[in-house]
């Protein structure tokens, strides 16, 4: 995974057609070569390989990694928690953001406004996994309401973002 950090992250960078082509193939597959890539992106190699390190530096591409499958891993349950607080104090955010982020069950966790506080996707080996890990959450400190949803199937999961083309 590409996690190194740039100053110029924070600078803002044209991004070109090219720039766009290549992002976009690489959120589809991050494991081709730089050679496809660039035959792809319709360019040479060395200047791919230019333009994918200045990508990486400027914080537009963060990383890569494979997509597992987590049946298969033996994780047959996903389900979201919907997470209310008893305060929105930031000590109390950010202790409830480090306690989540130390359960590997824990996917994702993403601050909210609007029926909570924090959304959470987790995953579950089984029902008593998945009722463990709701008890945990109702337990944890100033935890207030837990709503849980559990998916049923998943139609669509779609990797990064849209790579739309400049405008203008």
């Amino acid at each position: 995974m590409y996690t190194a950090m740039s100053q110029r992250e924070t600078e803002p960078v044209f991004l070109d057609d090219i720039d766009r082509r290549i992002l976009s193939e690489l959120q589809q597959d991050g494991r081709m070569t730089n050679v496809e890539l660039a035959k792809r992106a319709g360019i040479s190699p060395p200047p791919c390989l230019r333009r994918v390190r200045r990508l990486e530096e400027a914080g537009y591409i963060q990383g890569y990694h494979a997509q597992t499958g987590a049946q298969r891993l033996g994780w047959q349950i996903a389900f979201f928690a919907i997470v209310g607080l008893e305060s929105q104090k930031q000590a109390v955010l950010d202790s409830f953001e480090a306690l989540v982020a130390s359960w590997p069950e824990v996917r994702e966790c993403h601050m909210i406004r609007g029926g909570g506080d924090f959304l959470l996707k987790l995953v579950a080996r089984d029902a008593a996994h998945e009722n463990q890990l709701t008890a945990r959450l109702t337990g944890a400190p100033n935890v207030a309401k837990v709503q849980t949803l559990q998916t049923i199937r998943t139609s669509r999961s779609l990797p990064g973002v849209p790579i739309e083309r400049n405008h203008g």
